[in-house]
């Protein structure tokens, strides 16, 4: 522990993570509102957009200035948005195909300017080619000054309008009807995202922001819905990856800076989809096998229903519950050990099972839910009477306790389904 803090010591490491650190938190903060906008490869083709402005104010100006260099990129990466705009607008072109074509025009003729000015032999041009994959390793007190102004502006502009960047991104016909400035603010957007990329790809490159933009908020949208929660949870990746691709690179020899970075993003978002509570892969499969199981053994309560129903008796074999629906022996026996456990149902004798009061009244809704909805898609929605049993058979799961007070007063508590089955209250107080 002490050797990992002691790595702070060295002014370069402090300098370096300071800036990468800063650069992965406002990138990541306006990457969830590209996020949410479903325009993650904006982002990319910005990042690819903005390298010919780079190349071509180093050309104008004869120097490696940071705000120069700065400038360059977001005049290329406004006219990058404009050029997809304008694509989109006028021509048959989808917004997709507008953004490949620009991002490939793009980053083509900076590769072109850039080689150019490589044949020169122009001693001043060394290191413009870091633009490609960052250069995060050898950062300036200068450049760092620069992302912690770009981020500074960021976080300023993110908070002064949340709520109104929050209802263009989700809602743009909702926010034109509360009379918000949509434009504007779609505009101020594509600045901030233009000036964050244009900023960071001296850290990981044009190749690796799209990353840094997307990855965070992708990993942090399996852990919360709430926007709030999710922009600064989505800073917090940034923040940790940046921090953790520094030290990797300066502990590890020969590791660069901007790739490590990009490799601890797309290890967060991998635990996030695994191991996040509701929205993970683990949690999603949990929650299948408990419906799974629910639905299995709601299915087993109403077959008892209806076997007694037809037969008058109250304790059943293994076989006289296979007559009603077909179920595999050995599934049908785990099934009813699950539900004795829960106190549902109750073995008689080996081979003899019955149903617990409480089994009695959980078998009756499950019943009644299906015998309800079977008499709404017939009566209301006028479907017939044999089409409606598998829609049903879904349903009787689903239905909420208000959902079923609003089919019974729909319905005015009737007493018997389409096929004209009884329908089972768990009172006999029932309107005629």
């Amino acid at each position: 522990m002490m050797a990992f803090w002691q790595q702070f010591a060295d002014t370069s490491v402090l300098l370096v993570s300071l800036g990468v650190m800063l650069i992965g938190g406002g990138a990541a903060m306006v990457g969830t509102f590209t996020f949410v906008r479903k325009r993650a490869l904006l982002g990319d083709a910005i990042a690819h957009a903005v390298l010919p402005g780079v190349v071509l104010a180093f050309m104008v100006t004869g120097d490696k200035q940071p705000f120069g260099l700065l400038l360059g990129a977001v005049l290329a990466g406004l006219l990058s948005l404009w050029y997809m705009d304008v694509i989109t607008n006028h021509s048959k072109i989808k917004p997709d195909a507008a953004i490949g074509a620009v991002l490939s025009l793009f980053f083509g003729l900076g590769i072109l300017l850039l080689t150019a000015i490589q044949g020169r032999g122009d001693a001043q041009q060394a290191g413009l080619d870091k633009f490609l994959f960052g250069k995060a390793a050898s950062l300036s007190r200068q450049d760092v000054m620069v992302f912690a102004g770009t981020t500074l502006l960021v976080l300023t502009v993110v908070m002064f309008l949340f709520r109104r960047y929050v209802a263009v991104s989700f809602d743009r016909d909702f926010a034109l009807s509360a009379g918000l400035p949509v434009k504007l603010l779609e505009f101020s957007l594509s600045v901030l995202t233009v000036l964050t990329v244009a900023t960071g790809i001296q850290a990981v490159g044009v190749v690796l922001m799209a990353a840094l933009l997307i990855t965070p908020s992708a990993a942090a949208r399996f852990w919360t819905d709430n926007m709030g929660k999710l922009t600064a949870l989505s800073a917090v990746f940034g923040i940790v990856a940046g921090l953790g691709g520094t030290l990797i690179s300066y502990t590890a020899t020969g590791m660069p800076t901007g790739p490590w970075i990009v490799v601890i993003l797309s290890m967060i978002a991998l635990v996030s989809v695994m191991l996040a509570p509701g929205q993970g892969i683990l949690a999603r499969g949990r929650q299948n096998r408990i419906n799974s199981r629910k639905i299995q053994g709601e299915n087993v309560l109403k077959i008892f229903f209806m076997a007694g129903e037809r037969s008058g008796k109250i304790v059943f074999s293994l076989a006289d519950l296979q007559a009603v629906r077909e179920f595999p022996e050995h599934d049908l026996a785990r099934i009813l050990r699950r539900l004795s456990l829960r106190g549902l149902v109750k073995r008689v004798s080996d081979n003899q099972w019955q149903l617990t009061d409480s089994g009695i009244l959980e078998s009756r809704r499950i019943v009644r839910l299906h015998r309800l909805w079977e008499l709404y898609l017939s009566h209301r929605l006028g479907m017939e009477d044999d089409h409606i049993h598998d829609s049903a058979e879904a349903m009787e799961h689903l239905l909420t306790p208000e959902l079923e007070q609003q089919l019974l007063e729909e319905l005015a508590y009737p007493l018997r389904d389409p096929h004209n089955s009884p329908i089972p209250y768990d009172t006999k107080k029932v309107r005629e």
